[in-house]
């Protein structure tokens, strides 16, 4: 049976919702974060370490400006309702990207990895203004600015999942087939599952599901 210490997930598909169920993209950002909190709880249960959620990409700044906004007091509220929560119940929060927020939220971002910064029994990081493309020029840069030696080894240093395994499943709901700049040097021998539902339809049943099929794969990583 594989061993499992790191899920990835592209949570797509909460605008589609939103439009299909309740005529607002809106609904759908809202909805989705209740698929959130049952997937948190469900990692912690099935005694995942490391859970990493894509929740604002670099390209979603190209979205609507009210729709933005929106999702970014959404993510604020829920830092300020339920991160007290999170810490009761040992739960370590990690941004990943670049804070480029307003002051507020770059302020409650902080606080909360402070808060939460010993939790051990499950670590989130949550992917926020994070593409993958910088991500790997950025650590180039450092490495050719410190004069170090081209190697993978080298290179993960300056990764922004440094001390953090790679994942050993990544799962995209809303029926979409790409990684879309996300986790690309770290997903390289990733099992991936593409979902049909969109991600205010994913729920604890659709999880287990994909977990099961994971533990049942042979994986050889080049051998036979």
């Amino acid at each position: 049976m594989n061993p499992l210490n790191h899920v990835a997930i592209i949570m797509d598909g909460n605008g589609r919702w939103g439009l299909k169920n309740k005529n607002s993209r809106n609904a759908g950002h809202k909805k989705g974060l209740d698929t959130v909190e049952k997937i948190i709880k469900e990692s912690a249960k099935q005694k995942i370490k490391y859970l990493t959620l894509f929740a604002f990409s670099t390209e979603n700044w190209k979205r609507p400006k009210k729709e933005i906004t929106y999702l970014l007091n959404l993510l604020e509220n829920f830092l300020i309702n339920k991160i007290e929560d999170l810490n009761k119940q040992n739960i370590k929060l990690k941004i990943i990207g670049v804070k480029n927020f307003s002051k507020k939220l770059n302020s409650l971002l902080s606080l909360s990895e402070k808060k939460t910064f010993k939790n051990t029994r499950i670590q989130i990081n949550l992917a926020l203004n994070y593409g993958s493309k910088f991500e790997l020029l950025n650590a180039f840069k450092k490495l050719k600015k410190n004069n170090e030696k081209i190697s993978e080894k080298n290179l993960k240093k300056y990764l922004q999942t440094q001390n953090i395994p790679d994942p050993e499943i990544l799962i995209r709901t809303g029926n979409t087939k790409r990684l879309s700049n996300f986790l690309l040097w770290q997903l390289a021998y990733t099992e991936i599952f593409f979902e049909k539902k969109l991600w205010p339809e994913f729920n604890k049943n659709d999880y287990i599901k994909v977990i099961k099929s994971y533990k049942k794969i042979k994986r050889n990583f080049g051998n036979i």
